[in-house]
C-alpha cells in the first residue's frame, strides 16, 4: 500500500490538527496542580482534546487519572506501544512568531512543540487512522499512548503503567530517523552551597533558567559595593558579545540582565548559557565572600559542558560524550546559592564512582546531590525489532545510516524493548526547546507514513 500518497492527501487535516493542539498552552503548572490536573489544566486539556478527537474517528480510548491516556485499534493478546507526549517546556523569550499559535511561513510550522512532540504525535496519530480507515487487518492491538509530563520527570508514564499493560515492543517518534537505539542515563543533579552567608553580600540576587532540561536564555543579578568604574568595566566585557545584555542603577544597587541562546539539555553545546556569562563577569568584579565563590563555581564548573572541572567526563563509542546543563541557577545572601543540573551520561558510565568522586572534591565549597537518575537504555542493532523498524525507514528514503545515539531521554527508556524512531530526518536542524521551535510539515507527512508502514510491519497480519 502506498501509505505515503495517503498521507499526503491528508496533508491538511494533520496541519489544521497540530495547529490546534500548539494552540493548548500545555506546559507544567505545579501551583494550579489539582488531583483531577496533576500537572496543571494545560496538559490536562490537551490530553483531553487528543482522546476526545480520537474518539470521534472511532478509537477506543482511555484516561487514566489525567496523568496520561491511550488511544488503541487492532485485536490480539501482543501489544504495540507508540508513546507520545502533549506537555512542552516553557515558550521563554526571543521568538519571531507567537509560540503558541502555530503559524505556517516557508513550508514550516512554528509553535512549542511543533517538533517536541506535539507534530510527532499527531504524525502518529495521522499514521493510525490511515491504517484504521484502510481496513488492514491487524494481529496485535496498537496503541498510542500519550502523556503529559515527559518535560519534567515521566510522572505521567510511571502512573500510567502501574495501571495498564506494558506493551510487548514500542517506539517513541520523539527524536531523529533512521532510529535511536542507545539513550544515555539522565540525572538531575543539586549543587547546594556550603558555608557562612550575610545580608553584606556584594551580590544580591541571582536567578537564570526555568527548567533544568533547558540551557537558560536570560540571567539576572542584582549588586552593590562594586567599584567605581562597574559600568565601564560592564562595557567593555560583553562589547563582542552577540546577545542582548543591559545594566540599569537603582540607588546603591545595579541590576543587571543578560541574554543568552536556549538549546536541549542533551546538546548543550548548542546553547548560551546566560547565567555561565553573567557569573563569568561577575567574577572578574566581585571581590570576596559567598558571593565570590558562586559566580567562581558557575563560571569556572559549568562554562565547560563535558564535566571535566568536577572530573566527571566520560565518552564511549556508542553513545558519546556525558553533558552537564547548569538549567537552574540562583543564589541569595540568606541561602547562598543552588544550581540544578540535568547531566546526560554515557551508556557505559560509571555512575556511581564518579559521583562519588565528584562529592569529595574540596576547591568548592558546594555539596552535589542526586536529586533523580535515570539509568541508559539501549537495544543492539540485531535485534530484529530494530531491523524491521530500519527497513521501514530506508523504504522510504533509501538511506542506509546506522541507528543512533542521543542525550535526550524518550518514553522508549520506559519500555522493556522500545526505541525513539524519529520524527528528525537526517540533516534537519533540531529546534526543540528553542525559540521559533518549528517542523517542516512535508518531512512530518513523510514521518506519519513511515509510522503507518510500521505499525503494519510491526502489528499487521503475514
Amino acid at each position: 500500500m502506498d501509505f505515503l500518497t495517503l498521507a499526503k492527501e491528508r496533508k491538511e487535516e494533520l496541519i489544521q490538527e497540530l495547529k490546534q493542539i500548539i494552540q493548548i498552552e500545555s506546559v507544567l503548572d505545579e501551583k494550579s496542580a489539582t488531583p483531577d490536573a496533576p500537572f496543571g489544566k494545560g496538559p490536562k486539556q490537551a490530553l483531553h482534546w487528543l482522546l476526545s478527537k480520537a474518539s470521534e474517528e472511532g478509537f477506543l480510548v482511555k484516561n487514566v487519572d489525567n496523568y496520561a491516556g491511550h488511544i488503541e485499534m487492532g485485536d490480539g493478546e501482543g501489544l504495540l506501544g507508540i508513546l507520545c507526549h502533549v506537555d512542552v517546556v516553557p515558550a521563554g523569550g526571543n521568538w519571531t512568531f507567537p509560540p503558541f499559535e502555530g503559524i505556517i511561513k516557508d513550508g514550516k510550522l512554528y509553535g512549542r512543540g511543533a517538533i517536541d512532540d506535539k507534530g510527532p504525535t499527531m504524525a502518529a496519530f495521522l499514521a493510525m487512522k490511515i491504517v484504521k480507515d484502510a481496513k488492514i487487518p491487524l494481529q496485535k492491538r496498537v496503541r498510542l499512548i500519550v502523556g503529559t509530563d515527559e518535560e519534567t520527570g515521566f510522572r505521567c508514564v510511571e502512573h500510567y503503567f502501574e495501571k495498564e499493560e506494558m506493551p510487548d515492543i514500542g517506539f517513541a517518534p520523539d527524536a531523529d530517523f533512521p532510529l535511536i537505539n542507545a539513550e544515555k542515563g539522565i540525572a538531575l543533579l543539586q549543587f547546594s552551597q556550603i558555608g557562612d552567608m550575610s545580608n553584606s553580600e556584594q551580590l544580591q540576587s541571582f536567578e537564570a533558567g526555568e527548567r533544568h532540561n533547558m540551557v537558560p536564555d536570560l540571567a539576572k543579578a542584582v549588586v552593590k559595593n562594586v567599584a567605581s568604574d562597574f559600568e565601564a568595566q560592564f562595557q567593555q566585557f560583553f562589547s563582542n558579545y552577540e546577545e542582548e545584555v543591559s545594566l540599569t542603577k537603582d540607588g546603591e544597587e545595579y541590576i543587571i540582565a543578560v541574554t543568552g541562546k536556549s538549546a536541549h539539555a542533551m546538546e548543550p553545546e548548542k546553547g548560551i548559557n546566560a547565567a555561565v556569562e553573567l557569573a563569568k563577569f561577575l567574577k572578574s568584579q566581585l571581590q570576596a565572600g559567598a558571593s565570590k565563590e558562586f559566580v567562581s563555581f558557575v563560571a569556572d564548573v559549568f562554562g565547560n559542558v563535558y564535566g571535566e572541572p568536577l572530573s566527571l567526563q566520560y565518552e564511549d563509542e556508542m553513545s558519546g560524550p556525558t553533558t552537564l546543563n547548569a538549567g537552574v541557577v540562583s543564589y541569595d545572601p540568606e541561602h547562598g546559592g543552588r544550581i540544578l543540573v540535568s547531566m546526560r551520561y554515557s551508556v557505559t558510565y560509571p555512575f556511581e564512582e564518579k559521583i562519588t568522586q565528584a562529592q569529595r572534591l574540596t576547591k568548592y565549597p558546594f555539596a552535589l546531590d542526586v536529586v533523580s537518575n535515570s539509568k541508559p537504555h539501549y537495544i543492539p542493532e540485531d535485534d530484529e525489532f530494530i531491523q524491521s523498524l530500519l527497513k521501514v525507514y530506508r523504504h522510504y528514503t533509501g538511506d542506509d545510516s546506522k541507528p543512533l545515539s542521543t542525550g535526550g531521554g524518550t518514553y522508549a527508556r520506559t519500555l522493556k524493548k522500545g526505541v525513539a524512531f524519529g520524527s528528525l530526518f537526517p540533516g534537519e536542524s533540531d529546534v526543540a526547546h528553542q525559540a521559533d521551535e518549528y517542523v517542516v510539515i512535508d518531512n512530518l507527512v513523510k514521518a506519519a507514513a513511515i509510522y503507518a508502514e510500521a505499525i503494519v510491519e510491526l502489528a499487521g497480519k503475514n
